[in-house]
C-alpha cells in the first residue's frame, strides 16, 4: 500500500481524498465536486486503478461563473495495492463524493503433510 499512499500524496493540493483501511478492505474516498456516475470513468487493469472525471457547468437559475475555484476534470492513474483484488473494485459516486472499495486477497494459510519415504 505505500504505493498507493505516496501516488496520492503526490495528486494536486486541489485534490481532497481519504484513504482507510479495515481488515478485508480499502477504501479511498475522494471529493470529485459536480462529477456524477455518468460524467466518471473508473477502471482498473494491470495493478493500476484509473479514474477520469469531469464535472457538469450548470449554473443554477439565472447565475453565470465570475469565477472558478475548481478545475473541470481529473484524470489520475494510481497503483492497486499488492494485497488487494483490483478485480473485485466497487465505486459509488453520491453528491460529488467517490467512494471506491478494493477488496484485500484472502490468501489462507495451507499445511502441507509431510511423508516419511523410509515408512517411520
Amino acid at each position: 500500500m505505500p504505493a498507493l499512499r505516496d501516488a496520492l500524496r503526490d495528486l494536486s493540493a486541489d485534490v481532497f481524498f481519504d484513504l482507510l483501511e479495515s481488515d478485508d478492505a480499502y477504501l479511498l474516498v475522494l471529493d470529485v465536486p459536480g462529477v456524477t456516475a455518468e460524467s466518471i470513468e473508473l477502471s482498473v487493469e494491470n495493478d493500476r486503478i484509473s479514474i477520469d472525471a469531469h464535472r457538469e457547468k450548470d449554473p443554477a437559475g439565472d447565475y453565470h461563473y465570475l469565477e472558478e475555484n475548481r478545475t473541470l476534470f481529473l484524470n489520475v492513474d494510481l497503483p492497486v495495492p499488492a494485497d488487494a483484488m483490483g478485480s473485485e473494485a466497487d465505486a459509488t459516486v453520491e453528491r460529488g463524493v467517490l467512494e471506491l472499495t478494493l477488496p484485500k486477497t484472502t490468501e489462507t494459510e495451507t499445511t502441507i503433510d509431510v511423508v516419511d519415504e523410509d515408512g517411520d
